[in-house]
């Protein structure tokens, strides 16, 4: 089984091509699974911001995976747009942890996030990585179909996780 040791993370863009068939992806199977795409929720993006995050996963040189960081208020980041293509691989927490490092190093002091009650794979998932479930924050308030999720991001945390690259 493949470790985080093969997978290379790079800062791009949810525009650049080879972003797109992941992003499709991840559309396809949330709209299969819970009636919506996810789509809607990830218009807004601004290329020469700083504080707007999207990184690549390659496995063997292959696209593998993406997430993104947006800004939410000054000090707290939102965690967007999260795709594996291959389960239990690391792909995830590996685009994870670097998306916290990246979002540490543009001012992010907190972490959230917002996915499906009935998406237990990801639940468990962010529940692994140290994110607490919190209220429902902005569009997701009222939903009771939402799960919303978040994280302090300590600076310990962000210097042990630079000294791995």
């Amino acid at each position: 089984m493949p470790t985080t040791a093969t997978i290379q993370l790079e800062v791009s863009s949810p525009q650049a091509m080879e972003a797109q068939p992941l992003l499709d992806a991840l559309s396809e199977q949330l709209g299969a699974r819970f009636g919506s795409d996810g789509r809607a929720s990830f218009t807004e993006w601004r290329q020469d911001d700083p504080r707007y995050i999207f990184l690549l996963a390659r496995q063997d040189g292959k696209t593998a995976g993406c997430g993104a960081v947006r800004p939410l208020a000054d000090s707290v980041g939102e965690v967007k747009r999260m795709f594996a293509k291959y389960s239990r691989q690391g792909i995830g927490e590996a685009v994870l942890q670097q998306l916290e490092a990246e979002a540490r190093q543009a001012g992010y002091t907190e972490l959230w996030l917002e996915t499906r009650v009935a998406n237990t794979e990801a639940c468990r998932f962010y529940t692994k990585n140290h994110y607490q479930r919190r209220a429902n924050y902005g569009q997701y308030i009222g939903r009771d179909h939402s799960a919303c999720f978040g994280k302090f991001l300590t600076p310990t945390d962000a210097a042990e996780l630079l000294s791995h690259d």
